[in-house]
């Protein structure tokens, strides 16, 4: 079983930690994010890990190496030259593992109570784990929770490559809030063929979702915290706990 952790980010909400350290290694009550992640992948038989590098990367692949790859297959996608977003980072990584399996996509900054091992099992094309959590930019699925399109209802922008998405006439559309966690099948890597450098997975799948089949999956129990604040640190220790 595959994963790739995202854990490039400059985390800029973090500073002064930041400052020293990348994201990935700021600590939640004695371990690293990343070690946090790393050990949640392997208990549900994950054995097949890409790890994506830029802020401070020497920082984590010292602490994994270290660690002895925690008794797994941990590989690293160094991005220290350019930092290449979600879609350019996953195209990138990608070409790190040694077999087709679907690969489980996770922010490294993203503590949940998903059932992961679930999620990779039952998806039958590439998935997005998604919610109902209140926010400004909104993924769109029709009545089958296959993706449509996206809209940022502040603004009114809507992006969709169906013209009735894109003024959005259906009445049957769902409007749910991306959890930064995923299952990506490598079927989909041709059609990254033109995608080049750096750029948004989210925008690659609204490109192309006329032509893919992808999902959501929204679990109605989902919790999520994202650790990108100072001020979230003590709440993820206690969401650990």
């Amino acid at each position: 079983m595959n994963a790739l952790i995202f854990a490039a980010g400059l985390g800029t909400r973090l500073k002064p930690l930041t400052d020293t350290m990348p994201k990935a290694m700021v600590p939640i009550s004695g371990k690293p994010l990343v070690q946090i992640q790393i050990e949640k992948l392997k208990n549900i038989g994950i054995d097949h890990i890409v790890i994506n590098v830029h802020h401070f990367a020497q920082q984590i692949i010292d602490f994994v190496r270290a660690n002895n790859s925690f008794g797994i297959d941990i590989k690293f996608s160094d991005e220290t030259d350019m930092l290449l977003e979600t879609g350019g980072g996953l195209k990138k990584a990608a070409r790190l593992f040694s077999n087709e399996q679907p690969i489980l996509v996770h922010n490294v900054d993203i503590l949940s109570n998903a059932d992961l091992l679930s999620l990779y099992q039952n998806a039958e094309t590439t998935t997005l784990l998604v919610s109902q959590r209140k926010t400004q930019r909104y993924l769109l699925f029709d009545e089958t929770d296959r993706l449509v399109g996206w809209t940022n209802i502040a603004t009114g922008e809507v992006k969709s490559p169906y013209p009735s998405v894109q003024t959005l006439l259906s009445p049957s559309l769902k409007k749910y809030a991306f959890s930064g966690i995923q299952i990506f099948h490598p079927s989909l890597l041709p059609l990254m063929d033109a995608w080049q450098g750096k750029f948004s997975i989210i925008d690659f799948y609204l490109s192309i979702c006329d032509k893919a089949d992808i999902k959501c999956h929204f679990d109605s129990q989902l919790q999520l915290l994202d650790v990108g604040k100072l001020d979230t640190i003590a709440k993820a220790e206690a969401f650990l706990k």
